[in-house]
């Protein structure tokens, strides 16, 4: 055999080695992760879907924070010699990734199911209590400080309810619980108020009783106002013969204390004097003997005990006049009825007719329950 295939002889022979010693490398380097890394990317991006990002924002940072460590540890041995590397903390951060991203998936479900369960019936139950809210205090003379409270709640519940629609439940959460705590604080302090409004009812009770006696006994007419229900009550001969809505004063609730504090006054009154049309600017008008005997006592016990100014007025002028109808408290203490209806009280009313005017006719319950 000549020198030349001598040589290209081992020449192959070399190169053979080589790739064997290659193949036998690369055969016993370690393998990367593939799998575990394609399912952590697969778990990862179920997560996504499940909206993890918003419903379990925490679990799932973490298991993206251990999949971006997994790809980092990768690279790091990617740039060592093949028989060097070591995929341990690659598996590892993987294998993180993955049950985070799980972990993350399942939570963001239930989560979210949680939300629209839980969320539903505080809107609804929100909007119940908005409800009674306006059946019992529409009318009542709130603080503008709580109605304002009340009508931030109720705007609140309205974006909710839109965020609610669109599948933003995480958000619409949070608008709900702002708005549960204004129109509930609102209506807890309301409720408080009114209940002590009518810790005065057994008084009320007592003025209608006996105003109800006095026209079955007299045979005759007598008013009652029922100035909660806004309601006045024409009673003959002791039986209830009318019954019309009434406008008051803009701060009804109450007595009255002083002149200019729009406020509807309470007791037993009687009809002073009787204005026929064109001789009041309300139309027709029923005047009433108000300040009584009792508010006069009243007025200057305040003024001794120096809950009023000695310079305050108690003021007078109250009436039953007509053009009401107007849907809204309007009156500077006064009471008003339409038109129509004041010709038919004025009628039947004659100089010296009672005229009782109470907070309710009916108990703080009954008013709860209507």
């Amino acid at each position: 055999m000549s020198k030349a295939w001598k040589f290209v002889l081992f020449s192959l022979t070399m190169v053979i080695a080589v790739l064997l010693l290659i193949w036998v490398l690369i055969k016993v380097s370690p393998e990367p992760p593939l799998d575990e890394m394609e399912h952590a990317r697969e778990v990862l991006s179920d997560a996504g879907k499940a909206k993890a990002a918003t419903y379990s924002i925490k679990l799932y940072n973490e298991a993206k924070v251990h999949y971006d460590s997994a790809m980092v540890n990768w690279a790091r041995e990617n740039k060592k010699f093949l028989y060097f590397r070591n995929y341990d903390r690659v598996s590892m951060f993987a294998r993180l990734s993955a049950e985070k991203a799980n972990k993350a998936s399942s939570t963001s479900k239930n989560t979210y199911s949680d939300l629209k369960i839980k969320g539903q019936k505080k809107i609804d139950s929100l909007n119940s209590l908005i409800t009674r809210i306006n059946a019992l205090f529409t009318s009542y003379p709130l603080s503008s400080e709580t109605r304002n409270r009340i009508s931030a709640g109720k705007l609140l519940l309205k974006e909710a309810e839109v965020d609610f629609k669109n599948g933003h439940y995480l958000q619409a959460n949070r608008k709900i619980t702002d708005s549960e705590f204004l129109i509930s604080g609102s209506y807890d302090n309301s409720m408080e108020n009114l209940k002590t409004y009518f810790q005065s009812y057994p008084h009320w009770h007592k003025l209608v009783q006996n105003t109800i006696k006095e026209s079955k006994k007299n045979q005759d007419y007598s008013i009652i106002v029922d100035k909660v229900s806004r309601k006045l009550y024409v009673y003959h001969k002791g039986s209830r013969k009318f019954e019309f809505d009434v406008e008051l004063g803009k701060n009804w609730v109450g007595v009255k204390r002083i002149k200019g504090d729009h406020a509807t006054p309470e007791g037993m009154y009687k009809v002073t004097k009787k204005f026929s049309s064109g001789k009041t600017k309300y139309y027709k008008a029923l005047l009433l003997n108000y300040p009584n005997d009792i508010d006069l006592r009243n007025f200057k016990k305040d003024i001794a005990s120096g809950s009023l100014s000695p310079s305050a007025k108690i003021g007078g002028l109250i009436e039953i006049h007509g053009n009401g109808g107007r849907g809204i408290d309007w009156t500077e203490g006064c009471v008003a009825l339409t038109d129509r209806e004041m010709d038919i009280i004025y009628k039947v009313v004659k100089v010296g007719t009672p005229v009782t005017i109470v907070g309710s006719t009916v108990d703080f319950q009954t008013v709860m329950d209507r």
